[in-house]
């Protein structure tokens, strides 16, 4: 385990370095990320809510989203304060990059739904609902270990009733993560670690 996770962290270091200077100048090398190797891109402070007590957060889903965009736009979407939208992940396709955008603590506004916001947290995946070249073997895989950590440090069972997609949320008009995301894929790779 231990081994397993010094690689890990060499290779989203390697992954960082490939980074454009826009996303890099954001992940502040110090930072403490909740998921071990994310590193921190942080969204406007504009675009999340900081709970008055940290008890009153009691996260009991995962909701998966395809950001209809790529990785450093999407990036960029969630620290513009006008955009009042956040994620507290976002993964990127070509190589499972994650960046950390909101800590888990904080409520990212990524559901459309105020309750489902205050009770869950967002990854979203670069790509597009339709294009399903995005979704790629290594962004499963790394999506996946974040989810299946994220599960873990907050009793989740791993499960379809509370790992969903952003079309799942009670009124959203969203059709992410789309037709082409592969549930059963991902499921067992979420239960696999």
């Amino acid at each position: 385990m231990y081994r397993r996770r010094i690689l890990q962290c060499a290779a989203v270091t390697t992954a960082a370095a490939a980074l454009p200077s826009s996303v890099r100048a954001v992940a502040a090398p110090d930072a403490v990320t909740d998921y071990a190797t994310a590193l921190w891109a942080p969204a406007s402070p504009a675009n999340y809510t900081v709970p008055s007590r940290s008890s009153e957060r009691r996260v009991d889903r995962v909701v998966i989203h395809v950001a209809q965009q790529l990785f450093t736009p999407t990036a960029g979407i969630f620290r513009d304060p006008a955009k009042q939208v956040s994620a507290h992940y976002v993964v990127r396709s070509g190589d499972g990059y994650v960046a950390q955008c909101v800590r888990e603590r904080d409520i990212a506004w990524h559901a459309g739904n105020w309750n489902w916001n205050t009770r869950s947290v967002g990854i979203e995946h670069e790509g597009w609902v339709d294009r399903p070249e995005f979704f790629t073997d290594v962004m499963y895989l790394r999506s996946a270990e974040l989810t299946a950590d994220i599960c873990e440090r907050h009793g989740i069972p791993k499960d379809r009733q509370h790992i969903v997609g952003h079309h799942e949320v009670p009124g959203s008009d969203h059709t992410d993560p789309g037709v082409h995301w592969d549930w059963d894929r991902y499921l067992r790779l979420v239960n696999r670690v």
